[in-house]
This record gives C-alpha cells, sequence and structure tokens, in this order.
C-alpha cells in the first residue's frame, strides 16, 4: 500500500482528496494533509484516521511514501520537494514554476535517492502530455513543441471571436467564471505558459531553457476587430507557446505570443478553457494532446494518475529521467510572414507611408486589407507581410509608431501558416 501525504488543501488538493478517499483504487492510502491554518481546512469527508498537520516537518518524519505538493510558487515548495526527496519520499507535483526553475536539478536528485519526481498535472491540467512525450513518443526524436497553455488567455480570445466581446468583457468574464486570477497578469503576459513551455522543452526537446530568456508578448493589445481580419485571412488568433530545436540541436527558438494560426489547425480547433500541445518529431511527424487544461478535477486526475504510477512501479521502481543538457541559448527572432494592424485617423498617404518604411527596411507588403464601414477619425486596416525577419518588422514599426497619424499604437503578430512547418 502507497501511503500518501497531502501538502496543500485548495481546490486541486482537495479534489485529489475526495479521488483518494472514494475511489477503490488499490495501492493507494491517504495518511496526512498538511495545511496552513488546518484547522480551518477540515472536511468531516476524509477519513478519521488521515492525520491533518500544519507542519511540513511532521510530514518529512512521517512513514508516507509519496509526498503530493499543491501549495504553488518556488518557495517554499521548492524547498519542501528537497527535503522529502532527501528524506527519501517520492514527489508529484502540479507546480509548473518549480519545474521550469529547478527541476533539472531535482531530477537529478531524485535519481540519485532512486525516487520518484512526477509532474504531469504541471502542464495542461488533465492532458496527459508529460507521459505521453516521455512515454508514447520515446521512439522519436522531438524537434518542435507547441500548444495553446494557458485556459484564461484561450477563453477571452475564442469569447472576442465568436461574440465580439472587448477584451475587458472576455477578461470580465473569464475571472466571473473563475478562469482568470484577481490579477491575470502571468496568464495575459504570457508568464504562465513560459514555464509550461519551459517544462516542455526539457521532456519533449531534452533540452533546458533560461525560463526568463524566453520572450513574452501580451495578448492585452488584440482587439476584436483582429478576429474579422484573422478570417479574411484564413485564421484566428491564439496565444502560442511554441520552443524548437534549430538546425545546430544546440540552439532552441522559443516565444510566448498571440499569433494567427490557421481554422484547419490543431491550435485553432481549442476554444475555451480548453488545452492542446502540438508535437513534431523527426520520425513520426506531428501528434497533438488535447484536453481540460486546469481546473480542480481535471489537475486531480493526472496528480492521482501519477500517484498510480509510483504505485505500479513500486516506491523503489524509479525509473529515472535521462540528462538533460542546458541549450546553448534561447534565439528571440524567427522568420515568417506577418500581420500588422492600424488605427489611424485617416488621411490622404498613410498607406504610402507605411508601404515605403517596409520597402526601405527590405520588407515586402503581401496585402492591404481596410473593412467598410468605419469611421474615419478611427479607422483600421492591416497590412500583411511576406515571410521576413521578426526582428525587421519590429524596426519598420518602430519607425511607423512614429507618425502622427496614429489613434492607437499598431499591433502585429506573426502568422504561423503551417503547423508543421517551421517559423
Amino acid at each position: 500500500m502507497l501511503k500518501v501525504a497531502l501538502v496543500g488543501f485548495g481546490t486541486v488538493g482537495q479534489s485529489v482528496a475526495r479521488i483518494l478517499c472514494t475511489r477503490t483504487s488499490a495501492g493507494l492510502a491517504l495518511t496526512h494533509i498538511a495545511n496552513r491554518r488546518v484547522e480551518r481546512k477540515r472536511v468531516d469527508w476524509v477519513p478519521a484516521d488521515v492525520v491533518w498537520t500544519d507542519d511540513f516537518e511532521r510530514v518529512v518524519s512521517s512513514d508516507a511514501d509519496v509526498v503530493v505538493e499543491l501549495i504553488g510558487g518556488v518557495d517554499p515548495a521548492a524547498g519542501w520537494i528537497r527535503r522529502a526527496l532527501e528524506a527519501g519520499k517520492s514527489v508529484v507535483t502540479a507546480n509548473k514554476q518549480v519545474i521550469a526553475q529547478c527541476g533539472d536539478g531535482l531530477l537529478a536528485l531524485a535519481g540519485e535517492r532512486r525516487r520518484h519526481l512526477l509532474f504531469e498535472a504541471a502542464v495542461a491540467g488533465g492532458i496527459p502530455a508529460i507521459r505521453g512525450l516521455r512515454e508514447g513518443l520515446a521512439g522519436d526524436r522531438l524537434v518542435r513543441v507547441e500548444g495553446v497553455l494557458n485556459g484564461t488567455c484561450n477563453y477571452i480570445l475564442t469569447r472576442m471571436a465568436d461574440a465580439q466581446v472587448s477584451f475587458s468583457a472576455g477578461l470580465a468574464e473569464a475571472q466571473k467564471l473563475g478562469y482568470a486570477e484577481a490579477d491575470p497578469s502571468a496568464d495575459l503576459d504570457g508568464a504562465d505558459a513560459r514555464a509550461k513551455l519551459a517544462i516542455l522543452s526539457l521532456v519533449g526537446l531534452r533540452r533546458r531553457i533560461d525560463v526568463e530568456a524566453v520572450p513574452l508578448a501580451s495578448i492585452r493589445a488584440i482587439d476584436p476587430i483582429d478576429f474579422a481580419y484573422a478570417r479574411r485571412l484564413g485564421c484566428t488568433i491564439r496565444q502560442v507557446a511554441r520552443a524548437e530545436l534549430l538546425a545546430d540541436e544546440r540552439r532552441v527558438l522559443a516565444f510566448v505570443r498571440p499569433a494567427l494560426v490557421p481554422l484547419s489547425s490543431n491550435l485553432a480547433r481549442i476554444e475555451g478553457n480548453q488545452n492542446v500541445v502540438v508535437v513534431e518529431g523527426a520520425f513520426g511527424g506531428e501528434a497533438s494532446f488535447s484536453g481540460a487544461g486546469a481546473g480542480g478535477g481535471p489537475t486531480a486526475v493526472s496528480v492521482v494518475s501519477d500517484l498510480e504510477a509510483i504505485a505500479r512501479a513500486g516506491a523503489d521502481g524509479h525509473a529515472g529521467w535521462p540528462a538533460a543538457p542546458a541549450a546553448d541559448g534561447v534565439e528571440r527572432e524567427f522568420e515568417a510572414p506577418h500581420y500588422a494592424r492600424f488605427i489611424v485617423a485617416d488621411r490622404p498617404g498613410i498607406i504610402a507611408s507605411v508601404a515605403e518604411v517596409f520597402s526601405r527596411h527590405g520588407v515586402n507588403v503581401d496585402a492591404v486589407l481596410q473593412e467598410p464601414g468605419w469611421s474615419k477619425a478611427e479607422l483600421p486596416f492591416v497590412v500583411t507581410l511576406e515571410r521576413c525577419s521578426s526582428a525587421v518588422v519590429n524596426e519598420a514599426l518602430a519607425e511607423i509608431g512614429s507618425f502622427d497619424f496614429h489613434v492607437r499604437r499598431p499591433v502585429w503578430v506573426p502568422i504561423l501558416a503551417s503547423e508543421g512547418g517551421r517559423s
């Protein structure tokens, strides 16, 4: 019987406890629940023999075989995971920030102590993406991992696309439904998806990347009008997290940013607060994993699945993780077609001025799109650009942004024309 100590009794912790207490799953027994101000957390549906405590040291010194860490954040969670491993206990965690920032060292420690450190729930909630990459695709050599990894952003963007609500209205809906925090910055500006991308790179590409080196772009500037233009291009807009090995296989191209993706793509078909992970293998081609990316129930299923994997292997049956070398660096710039949207106070010569700057920077304009029926005082139009460097687009837009006809700052996003193609 595998004895399980649960550290953190919030939404996910309670869902894990309910599964452990209501299923007749052979081999798992909940023995401890630890939480701050634990007396306020007690519930009558947990068996009477479960120990409740607010002292982590009591968990470390107990006879529990596995510690499930669900408190979130790096500190003190990373230290507690280390203490548990050093005490000879396996660990299951849903903590994306700890695994993204400290995962390689903790995995090495788990290997030294011949204990398990599993973290399926740290990426994409209830989707078995980590196990799929580690086991299901173990025979391939993965060269790209990407996905829609943040349910808050995906909910807002799909509401903007489907109901033409404003960004602020979509965010308010997400908060009311519990999909967004009171401070949603980590979701909207990409930090949440960046941590998950670093984990996918570690597991899928077998490359450690510096989390802070991955460039971010927020979805805050996206407007409902952008979805009208995206549809004209056969696309929609998603927050895309992507990491891919470059040709030398030492550097990794990575970013988290809004992007136009084809309506036919796996990324576009994921709606609401769902998540998807898409990978490309050198031999097997493309594969995807999709489903509920957050929530107490789906995330708890991933946690319990990790516990059952440990129960099957046995506490001493550690299979180990191969060491992942650090990438030589994170490449920030990439080549792709691009979408640039402007909202201007209309007057003659604006499009000519914009085109002239792009031409001077060696960028070819593919098309100019303008939806009818808009006020001349606040007129939106879009310029699509042929495949070119994101750095050059940034330089050109910095110059264009200094013109006095703008009502709002220009917005640009890449057009990821093919999931299987390299940007």
